[in-house]
């Protein structure tokens, strides 16, 4: 399977320039899977500690329309997060677009909110429910751990146990913290037994948060190799992986250990 990572610009307006640039990329490399960054199509709203009812409904609004964008990237899968209203409440979910399906499909709902500075999730948005189920896609099966989901890696070998090939951890992260993500990763992969696949903001973060981090990564499920990192020159990477080795890690140390 040919997966694809990225990194994107928060900026609205080189959003549209970036987005030509990955459909021009993940044509030309026929992806079969592209993971998109945490919320990708509005500014960082968490970045603010008041909560905006207002900002948050143009932020919804401008994910339904680049939701009907997603086929332009020409594969079979595409997975994101966006901002959602379910009952009034605010949810940050991660769902599923297939070509087959012909829509996007809810999968995964943000359980675990930072409250930082530059990172108010908790006063943003809700938890999601607590559960992390496995998804399928054509040709995979994966799960998601949303940034900071990542550090609770008793979900990753949950998900291992559960069959999942293809672990997704899109974010929003600034560039001080890339190689504390990377090596979390790792962990995850070591761990579930899955790849390890991310995808980042790159860019200006705004205000006193400085840079985001970029780094989108595709990192082997057995020894948790990093087998490609994306940067501010090469914004996209897609490589040819081997599912099969996913399902092999399943039965090797430290996954077969029982619990």
């Amino acid at each position: 399977m040919k997966v694809t990572v990225c990194e994107l610009p928060n900026d609205p307006s080189q959003l549209d320039a970036a987005w030509s640039a990955l459909v021009e990329h993940t044509r030309t490399e026929r992806s079969d899977f592209v993971l998109l960054p945490e919320m990708p199509f509005s500014p960082w709203l968490a970045s603010v500690q008041e909560r905006d009812e207002q900002r948050w409904r143009l932020a919804v609004d401008a994910h339904r329309r680049w939701q009907d964008r997603l086929p332009e990237l020409g594969a079979p899968s595409v997975a994101w997060t966006a901002p959602v209203l379910d009952g009034g409440a605010a949810f940050n979910e991660g769902g599923l677009w297939t070509r087959a399906d012909g829509s996007l499909r809810p999968s995964h709902r943000k359980v675990y909110l930072p409250e930082e500075g530059g990172f108010w999730e908790a006063r943003w948005y809700r938890r999601g429910d607590g559960r992390f189920d496995a998804d399928d896609v054509p040709g995979a099966r994966v799960g998601f751990m949303i940034c900071t989901e990542m550090w609770f890696t008793q979900h990753a070998r949950t998900y291992g146990q559960d069959g999942v090939q293809l672990l997704l951890t899109p974010r929003a992260t600034l560039k001080p913290s890339v190689d504390k993500w990377i090596a979390g990763g790792r962990a995850a992969a070591v761990v579930s037994g899955a790849y390890s696949l991310s995808s980042n903001f790159s860019g200006d973060a705004g205000g006193e948060l400085g840079d985001w981090g970029g780094a989108g990564w595709i990192i082997e499920p057995e020894e948790g190799d990093v087998l490609g990192v994306t940067s501010a020159d090469r914004p996209f990477l897609t490589l040819d992986i081997d599912l099969t080795v996913a399902d092999t890690a399943k039965s090797t140390y430290p996954r077969y250990v029982k619990d």
